[in-house]
């Protein structure tokens, strides 16, 4: 057997973290096992269903790069509408379902009626049965249909995740699988996509737990074979709360990408939240598919934690080759008003400062002064610039005028004498040093800095 997953997001505003997780999960199982990973658009919900947000969820899998192997062949649920309507008229013609003709009225009244007694909202008043007379069908009403469920027993499953599940069925109503204007309803059309596309393992977050029991009844009336589940715990916020933008949480996939989170570090924290290979932190994708296992993952919720999001963004930094770097700081550069990176070379400024850096905006900041000189905090100025510096410097400038050649050792062997000389510590020559070349007192080792800079530009910026 081929394993086969799908993500099924609905486009209906942005792309929740959430959401990116579990496709993390589904296409991490696919890979393990060398099946497919598959993408399905549930848009069924045209009122509230946008081409933008189809767009943002194609672009938010782009970026983390969770590649689905139907890209030339993407589902969208509005296109198979009639298919939807083969497979309702078969159950219909089979006996599975029927029609209803209750009006809003009667819904309501039932529904009072179940809440009181804490019974299935349906009465089922319309579903044929052997000797049962069914009520008059009444003129100029649209019925919708619903799906005979199971009255008796146990609906089951054994969930990868949470163990064996047991739905009583009479706690089950006759859920409606296509309204009155012949629209198919979602739970139904989850199940006759899973079934056409050939999924043999659903992964989902576990608010879909109540719809698998419905999903699974309409499986064996079509006579096929249930997929097997595995129901994601919640992600919630640092209070332990759900995860909602009104309560000021980062959850769209893309304010990540602004916030300067790498792609591979956004995965590798995702993975972590509710799955672990004993201590291991940090990690590459390779690494995790051949790691990944379901009966790893915690069925409890997990918290997000911003710290240590930042930390293991942070050694993604320092793990990624300075060229790649370079593509993703230039447009955050470019925002930051610098427009020529090649003097000194980008790379080589990262390769000094990406230690430094917890986030790809951070990183941006940092090389900053490589290219134009910084303005010095007014506190920096108050601690390190006393009414010597300005003489010092220039009298520093005409030692590093006079060397032959311009490398971090060759400044660093003129810092001992020339303090010795000065009658100072080097803290004095370094803080003031710092600001006279960069515009700020937290930089990586000065000559550093000044060697990566160059003798000219550090020469023509002490002079200024």
């Amino acid at each position: 057997m081929t394993i086969r997953t799908r993500f099924a997001p609905s486009p209906t505003g942005y792309l929740h973290i959430g959401g990116v997780r579990t496709a993390l999960f589904s296409w991490a199982f696919a890979r393990k096992h060398k099946g497919a990973f598959l993408l399905r658009i549930e848009d069924t919900d045209q009122a509230r269903s946008t081409a933008e947000s189809v767009n943002i969820i194609l672009d938010g899998m782009h970026w983390v790069g969770l590649h689905y192997d139907n890209a030339d062949n993407v589902v969208y649920q509005t296109r198979q509408f009639d298919r939807y309507k083969e497979v309702i008229a078969q159950l219909l013609e089979q006996g599975h379902a029927y029609h209803c003709y209750c009006s809003k009225e009667e819904l309501e009244a039932m529904r009072e009626k179940a809440e009181k007694e804490g019974t299935a909202t349906y009465d089922r008043r319309w579903r044929p049965e052997p000797g049962k007379t069914l009520p008059p069908v009444p003129e100029g009403v649209e019925p919708v249909v619903r799906f005979k469920s199971p009255l008796e027993g146990n609906t089951v499953w054994h969930d990868l995740v949470k163990g064996e599940i047991a739905i009583p069925n009479e706690a089950l109503d006759d859920l409606i699988i296509a309204r009155a204007d012949g629209t198919p309803t979602y739970n139904f059309c989850v199940v006759v996509d899973d079934h056409d596309m050939g999924i043999t393992h659903v992964i989902r977050g576990d608010d879909h737990v109540n719809n698998t029991p419905k999903q699974i009844n309409i499986l064996k009336a079509l006579g096929t074979t249930p997929p097997q589940y595995a129901h994601l715990p919640m992600i919630l916020n640092e209070q332990g709360k759900k995860i909602s933008k009104r309560s000021g949480d980062t959850v769209a996939i893309t304010d990540f990408d602004a916030m300067g989170i790498l792609p591979e570090a956004m995965l590798n924290y995702l993975a972590r939240l509710g799955w672990a290979h004993g201590d291991d932190e940090f990690f590459t994708m390779p690494q995790f598919v051949e790691w990944f296992d379901l009966k790893d993952v915690s069925p409890s919720p997990s918290r997000m934690d911003m710290k240590k999001l930042l930390w293991i963004n942070a050694e993604h930094i320092k793990a990624t080759p300075d060229d790649k770097l370079a593509a993703l700081v230039l447009p955050r550069l470019h925002v930051r008003d610098i427009r020529e990176t090649a003097k000194p070379a980008l790379e080589d400024v990262l390769a000094l400062v990406k230690e430094r850096a917890q986030d790809l905006n951070q990183l941006a900041d940092e090389c900053m002064y490589f290219y134009k000189k910084g303005t010095p905090a007014e506190a920096d100025t108050a601690k390190h610039w006393d009414d010597e510096a300005a003489a010092r410097m220039l009298r520093f400038a005409e030692q590093l005028e006079g060397l032959a050649d311009w490398n971090a050792e060759a400044i660093h062997d003129l810092f001992k004498p020339f303090c010795e000389a000065e009658g100072i510590k080097m803290g004095k020559l370094g803080m003031p040093l710092r600001l006279a070349v960069a515009g700020t007192a937290k930089t990586p080792s000065i000559d550093a800095v000044l060697a990566l800079l160059g003798k000219e530009e550090v020469l023509s910026r002490i002079r200024a």
